[in-house]
C-alpha cells in the first residue's frame, strides 16, 4: 500500500531539475519528461520513479512470460525498458552482432519512492513506513545543488559503418525490395566511443536543452544509463483505450522561418516519406488488431507533420479499444518490436536488417516506459539516445532510416546524419 504525499512547490521547474539532481544517489533510477508538449495524450507532465524495491532483469529467454508473472505479482507501478532484442522471445531471431554496451534484454523496478508531475503539483507516493520520509526527502531535494560537471574527456567518436559500407549495405537491402523479399526496412547503424567517461546527468541535460522531446527519459541501472531525447511514442494504454504513434519521415530545421516551412511542407507532400509512413500504419493496424474489439481499430491521424528542436517528423496515430480482461504484457507482445523500427512484412525485414546491422541493437530502438498499478501503461521509443556503460567506458548512439524500392543511398546517409546531429553536439561540445 502506497502512502501519498501531494506537494505544491513555489517553482515547480526547479523542483523538478532539483529531484533530478536529488535521484543520483540511487542505483535505479527512471525519469520521463513530457517537455510540456501538448496533444501527446500524456496522463503526467513528468514522472520520477527510484530506489527499486523489487524487480526483474533478464535475458530475452521467456521475457514476456517473466514480465507478465512479475507484474501481475507486483500489482504496482513498475518502470523500465524493454530491449529490441526480445524479438528473439517472440519469433525464431536471433542477436549475433557487436555488443559493447551489455545492457539486459529487459529491466523493471518496482519504486519504493515515486513522483508524479501534473501541472504545478507534485503527487509523491512512498512505499515507506517511515511517517516523517516525505519532509526529509523534500528538505533533501531542496538541498541538491548542482551536478557535478562534464568530465573532462576528449570523445573520439567512431563509425562502426564506414559510408562506402553504408551505400553497400542499402544496395544489398533494395535488391531484397526488388525480388519482393520486404516493401521496407529499417536499416540502422552505430557511432561508439571506446575508453570514454561522461557525466551522465549532465549529458541528459544537455541533450534535453537542445531536443526538448516529448518522450525525453533518463535511466539509470547501477552503472548503465539510458540518456533519451525520443521524439516518440510507440505504445500507450489508458483503461480500454490504445494509442501507438509511429514517426516515418524526417526533416531538417533551418535558420531560416520561410525556408524551414518549406522544408516542413516539402515533408507532408514527399510520397517516399509518406509511403514509408502509411506502410507502418497498416503494419501497427495490424498489430492492434491481435488484441483489439473488432471494429475498434482507427486511424486518428495520417501523415501529420511535427516540428521538434532539431527536425520536422511525419507522425501517424492509430488507436484501438481492448477488453477489460486482456493482459497489458499481452498487447505490448502482440506488437512488439515497434513497426516503425522494423519494416514491413515485419519479421522478414528484422531478418534482413539483423543481416546487415554490425551492431545489436540492445536497448536502442527498444522501449522505456512503466505500467500502472491499473494495468495502464505508456513506453517511448528509444531512439535520438545516448546508451553509456559507465564501468566499460563505452558510449553509444545508433541512428537508423526506413530503406524502401524509392530510397538513394546518399540521401539515406544524409537523413542519419541529420538524426545523429543532436547527440553527436552533446557529447563533442
Amino acid at each position: 500500500m502506497r502512502k501519498k504525499h501531494f506537494h505544491k512547490p513555489e517553482n515547480v521547474e526547479r523542483f523538478k531539475e532539483k529531484a533530478l539532481i536529488w535521484s543520483q544517489q540511487f542505483d535505479d533510477v527512471v525519469w520521463l519528461d513530457s517537455n510540456h508538449y501538448q496533444q501527446i495524450y500524456s496522463c503526467y507532465d513528468a514522472v520520477l520513479a527510484v530506489d527499486a524495491f523489487t524487480s526483474i532483469k533478464t535475458d530475452y529467454h521467456n521475457a514476456f512470460d517473466k514480465l507478465k508473472e512479475f507484474q501481475g505479482f507486483v500489482n504496482d507501478w513498475i518502470f523500465g525498458y524493454l530491449s529490441y532484442d526480445l524479438k528473439n522471445d517472440i519469433e525464431q531471431l536471433t542477436s549475433e552482432n557487436i555488443d559493447g554496451l551489455g545492457f539486459p534484454d529487459l529491466f523493471f523496478f518496482q519504486p519504493k519512492k515515486l513522483f508524479l508531475f501534473k501541472g504545478d503539483r507534485v503527487e509523491m507516493q512512498y512505499l515507506s513506513f517511515v511517517d516523517d520520509e516525505f519532509q526529509d526527502d523534500l528538505l533533501a531535494i531542496a538541498q541538491s545543488g548542482q551536478a557535478r560537471g562534464k568530465v573532462a574527456n576528449p570523445i573520439k567518436i567512431k563509425l562502426r559503418i564506414h559510408k562506402d559500407e553504408y551505400f553497400e549495405k542499402v544496395n544489398t537491402i533494395l535488391e531484397h525490395i526488388y525480388r519482393g523479399d520486404i516493401y521496407e526496412t529499417n536499416f540502422c547503424q552505430e557511432f561508439y566511443a571506446e575508453n570514454t567517461q561522461i557525466n551522465p546527468f549532465e549529458t541528459y541535460q544537455k541533450l534535453n536543452d537542445i531536443s526538448k522531446a516529448p518522450f525525453a527519459a533518463f535511466l539509470k541501472l547501477n552503472d548503465k544509463y539510458v540518456l533519451c531525447a525520443s521524439p516518440e511514442r510507440y505504445l500507450k494504454k489508458e483503461v480500454n483505450r490504445v494509442i501507438s504513434q509511429p514517426i516515418k519521415g524526417t526533416a531538417k530545421r533551418s535558420d531560416n522561418r520561410k525556408e524551414d516551412q518549406n522544408l516542413k511542407e516539402n515533408l507532408s507532400k514527399d510520397k517516399k516519406e509518406r509511403s514509408e509512413n502509411i506502410m507502418i500504419v497498416d503494419l501497427v493496424r495490424n498489430d492492434l488488431s491481435k488484441t483489439a474489439i473488432k471494429g475498434t481499430v482507427k486511424v486518428e491521424e495520417l501523415c501529420q507533420v511535427y516540428t521538434f528542436e532539431q527536425v520536422h517528423q511525419m507522425i501517424s496515430t492509430v488507436v484501438s479499444e481492448v477488453g477489460e480482461n486482456t493482459n497489458p504484457v499481452d498487447i505490448i507482445k502482440s506488437t512488439f518490436p515497434m513497426g516503425s523500427m522494423t519494416g514491413a512484412p515485419k519479421i522478414s525485414a528484422m531478418k534482413i536488417a539483423e543481416a546487415q546491422e554490425a551492431t545489436k541493437r540492445g536497448v536502442y530502438s527498444g522501449a522505456v516506459g512503466y505500467f500502472s498499478p491499473e494495468g495502464d501503461f505508456d513506453f517511448n521509443v528509444v531512439i535520438r539516445s545516448i546508451l553509456y556503460n559507465q564501468t566499460e567506458k563505452y558510449v553509444s548512439y545508433s541512428v537508423g532510416g526506413a530503406i524502401t524500392a524509392k530510397s538513394d543511398p546518399l540521401k539515406e546517409y544524409e537523413e542519419c546524419l541529420v538524426k545523429a546531429k543532436a547527440m553527436r553536439t552533446v557529447l563533442e561540445d
